[in-house]
């Protein structure tokens, strides 16, 4: 039981984390209050862009919030994959910026979405199989 409490934790700590932070890093897309998002795109992506950096930076910004939006339903699993798919190509073009740390770090949180896919699976699982022991329990009484 005590490893359960500790997935579970583990999950939610994920779940909540990278959720939120692409839901919220997603929506400042469109305000910038954080940072100037246009100047982390690699100059061989700006040339070959159809539209404007910042409309670029836009649409960047709502599938970001769709992905956190994801994790945080019940979608986690999906979204979750979606999600380290999306921040590997992130840390791509960043390297190409050569914003080294800055890639380093969004590996590192694609690590923790994959990770976080392998948890929402087994607790799918694990859910599923106590469904269907309360099922049968049921059904014997």
């Amino acid at each position: 039981m005590q490893s359960d409490t500790r997935l579970g934790i583990a999950f939610w700590a994920l779940k909540l984390g990278l959720g939120g932070s692409a839901f919220l890093a997603g929506a400042d897309k469109f305000t910038n209050l954080l940072v100037n998002w246009e100047k982390y795109l690699a100059p061989e992506a700006r040339h070959q862009l159809p539209v404007s950096r910042k409309n670029f930076m836009r649409a960047v910004g709502i599938i970001e919030m769709l992905v956190g939006a994801g994790i945080l339903t019940n979608q986690t699993r999906l979204a979750s994959y979606a999600a380290s798919a999306w921040l590997a190509a992130i840390a791509g073009d960043l390297v190409l910026n050569e914003q080294y740390d800055i890639a380093v770090r969004d590996i590192n949180m694609a690590i923790g979405a994959l990770a976080l896919a392998q948890l929402s699976a087994v607790r799918e699982q694990t859910l599923e199989e106590e469904e269907l022991v309360d099922e049968r329990l049921e059904e014997a009484a």
